[in-house]
């Protein structure tokens, strides 16, 4: 896993052996945040990273220069994982929170710019992500909700969706306010 750009590019950080996540694949990533970066401007922004393994988006954002930055996992290793990695690079801007996703997302009284998910492509409540990101207000002004996906999945269904896009078995999957 390595940053692409920003104050860490370069910089590879290595999950230990059977680390219970997917990395999001470099090509996929650099999609992404392409994307992204054509619609927002990455300082000061307010981050939520669900589901977030390795760290390894969280770290993109936060090499980019973004306010603030919350990870949430809920597994161990994961937790441990990005603890370390949280040490190392000493950023001040990246809280790790050891919880389930959706629990997080039903107390949190915090709001976000981007709130991007990459869940287990076999979780099935991807639905009750997006209602209650946009039930809850959890976006702040422009904010956008990103979950990644297998692109045998389709979300076009899910209320405030926008649009797809497909990487290599991977897609992301845009929802904004009305």
């Amino acid at each position: 896993m390595r940053i692409i750009r920003g104050k860490y590019k370069g910089k590879r950080f290595s999950p230990p052996k059977k680390f219970p996540s997917r990395p999001t694949t470099d090509m996929a990533k650099e999609a992404l945040f392409s994307i992204l970066d054509a619609r927002m401007y990455f300082d000061r922004l307010e981050i939520l990273d669900l589901f977030s393994g390795t760290g390894n988006i969280s770290l993109e954002f936060l090499s980019r220069g973004v306010g603030k930055v919350v990870s949430v996992d809920q597994h161990p290793v994961s937790y441990k994982f990005q603890q370390k990695i949280a040490h190392e690079i000493d950023d001040v801007n990246w809280s790790i929170i050891r919880k389930n996703a959706l629990e997080f997302l039903a107390e949190t009284p915090l709001k976000f710019d981007v709130i991007f998910a990459d869940p287990p492509f076999d979780f099935d409540n991807l639905q009750e992500i997006c209602e209650t990101v946009f039930e809850r207000e959890l976006l702040l002004e422009d904010g956008v909700l990103v979950i990644e996906h297998s692109d045998r999945k389709s979300l076009k269904k899910l209320p405030n969706f926008k649009r797809e896009k497909s990487y290599g078995g991977v897609a992301f999957s845009f929802f904004e306010k009305e």
